[in-house]
């Protein structure tokens, strides 16, 4: 894999892994155009995970730390216990499906993709109007229920093009928080998940062996990953603080989920 590549696919996964636009749309993307047939680009794609958890867990440093202070010094366990509700069931059905989701030729295929991509950019314009329950604060502030919720619906995410935080953000305007609380709610509940990926490919011994042989390109591509990264979670937690902010990743979805099935009907 060239250099240029390597760098190009650690910015796209920075960008989009936090932005709602769909990481795994982009690099599913990204694989049609570059992969040529490599049987472990697919594997490269998720070793560039790491770069993007470090940014997540650096970045939300603060919160991390007042949650283990709120369970050990105040015995409050309310947004623990409904970040790991949120995480739990998507965790445990890409645990189970992940292998056949990822070896599935129509979920990974790019009309799947485009067309996951179209209808969540779709639910992103018209989120205004969608019915939604009662105001509340914040994450910590969610009934059990509603946090499980946001959980069921993030399995939806395992599907190429939807996006984890994408689909959670969504979720969680329906259970009543606003655009920016929704995502910071989303970006904790995905750290769990994030890490578990990231032990399961540890713990297997061809995994390992291919981060070993790749070291440099892996490293590389994970540095431009987690600036990007960073700089993402800092810019959409800011801009969707703007009225109609969501909408704008909606159209964008939409026009390039347009594009993908277009260009699949006319080759």
């Amino acid at each position: 894999m060239s250099w240029v590549l390597t760098i190009i696919l650690g910015i796209v996964q920075g960008l989009t892994e936090f932005i709602p636009v769909s990481s795994s749309g982009h690099l599913a993307v990204a694989e049609a155009l570059f992969g040529g047939g490599n049987e472990n680009f697919h594997l490269f794609l998720e070793f560039i995970n790491i770069g993007t958890l470090v940014a997540l867990l650096i970045f939300f440093r603060k919160k991390i730390w007042q949650i283990c202070v709120d369970i050990f010094k105040h015995n409050n366990w309310k947004l623990a216990r409904n970040v790991l509700l949120t995480a739990i069931p998507a965790g445990l059905v890409g645990l189970v499906f992940a292998k056949a989701i990822e070896e599935s030729s129509w979920i990974g295929s790019l009309l799947a993709v485009g067309i996951a991509m179209g209808l969540v950019g779709v639910f992103m314009i018209i989120v205004d109007w969608l019915p939604t329950m009662s105001k509340v604060e914040d994450g910590e502030k969610l009934s059990p229920g509603r946090a499980l919720m946001i959980g069921l619906v993030q399995i939806l995410a395992l599907i190429p093009g939807v996006s984890r935080s994408g689909s959670t953000i969504l979720a969680g305007r329906v259970a009543g928080m606003n655009s920016e609380k929704a995502a910071e709610y989303s970006f904790l509940a995905s750290i769990p998940i994030m890490c578990g990926v990231m032990l399961k490919t540890a713990l297997s011994s061809s995994d390992r062996a291919y981060f070993a042989d790749n070291f440099a390109t892996l490293m590389v591509s994970n540095l431009f990953a987690f600036v990007f990264g960073f700089l993402a979670l800092h810019f959409l937690l800011k801009f969707l603080k703007k009225e109609g902010s969501l909408q704008v990743f909606g159209y964008y979805r939409v026009a390039l989920a347009s594009v993908i099935i277009i260009v699949l009907l006319a080759i």
